[in-house]
């Protein structure tokens, strides 16, 4: 969970006789305490005025939390491996976190441009070659959503997606934050990641679509230099309908995100629920010591 100026990572560790064999079998749920570690977050959208301009300021943010994700990440793996074991280390996370982002941009952005490079003889326009490379992208994107709600092995990584999304709604709907509480609310939210990307794959449509059908290698080095400005318009976009999602048309036009998030969140239970909780309460000891409601936090420091 994100903060303010702090943000918390919860853990369920593995009991030692679940570690017989070093590591927990797949699937298995870690039976152990939950273990709470909280960090200060000191954004560097507090530090210069141009880095909170629209658009640039959703570049930074989403590059901040990448950081935060992998870390967090880092320390979910090694809470999972016995005292006996070696832990992840950072100079791998780096090379993780470079192969990730060069996978999704080959899979999301090169990919589908070539795929429809392939048919560029017959679209015999810019406009109609845009459309198709838009669609390929697009059904790549969700081709991919669906193989990895199918995998076994992350479902439970889904079933805490989803009680992340539940403590939040909890929160926001300002009741105390208690695992029966929580799980009275949708797993699905506005603000998920899942939606942003939604957006960037809609997004990255008009964007390229001005650029014309110049060379194969110009298509390619547009698509890869065009990320950070899909990125930052997709981040304008979700912003505004969190914050404006009473209204009735903003929940027309995120309903297809939020419908999206049934493939990559899942039911959790009570203690899954509770270790969601337990993170958020590790924010809230910090951003709001008695002072601060939800209403003043909502739809912008507190998010998933």
């Amino acid at each position: 969970m994100r903060g303010v100026s702090t943000w918390a990572v919860a853990v369920r560790t593995p009991l030692p006789e679940q570690l017989k064999d070093g590591l927990l079998k797949p699937g298995e749920a870690a039976l152990g305490p939950v273990r709470v570690r909280s960090f200060p977050l000191v954004s560097v959208l507090k530090r210069h005025r141009v880095l909170r301009w629209p658009i640039v300021r959703g570049v930074v943010a989403l590059g901040e939390s990448l950081v935060i994700g992998f870390k967090a990440l880092g320390i979910s793996a090694n809470a999972q491996m016995g005292e006996d074991e070696e832990s992840i280390s950072n100079s791998a996370w780096a090379g993780t976190i470079v192969l990730a982002l060069a996978l999704a941009i080959g899979l999301f952005f090169v990919v589908p441009v070539g795929l429809t490079s392939l048919a560029r003889d017959w679209l015999d326009s810019a406009l109609l070659f845009w459309l198709v490379e838009g669609i390929v992208r697009t059904a790549i994107f969700l081709g991919y959503l669906w193989a990895l709600s199918r995998m076994r092995d992350l479902r439970r990584v889904f079933e805490y997606h989803g009680a992340e999304h539940k403590t939040i709604s909890c929160y926001e709907a300002e009741l105390p934050l208690t695992p029966q509480n929580a799980q009275r609310f949708s797993r699905l939210h506005p603000r998920c990641g899942t939606s942003f990307l939604l957006i960037v794959m809609i997004v990255a449509i008009f964007v390229f679509a001005p650029i014309g059908l110049p060379a194969w290698y110009w298509l390619v080095l547009t698509r890869i230099v065009g990320v950070p400005l899909i990125a930052g318009i997709s981040f304008e976009i979700i912003k505004f309908a969190g914050r404006n999602r009473a209204q009735r048309w903003v929940r027309v036009v995120m309903w297809p995100g939020l419908q999206l998030q049934r493939l990559t969140t899942r039911e959790p239970d009570l203690d899954q629920l509770a270790v969601a909780i337990a993170a958020m309460d590790a924010v809230l000891a910090v951003e709001q010591p008695g002072s601060l409601t939800a209403g003043d936090l909502l739809g912008v420091e507190v998010v998933a």
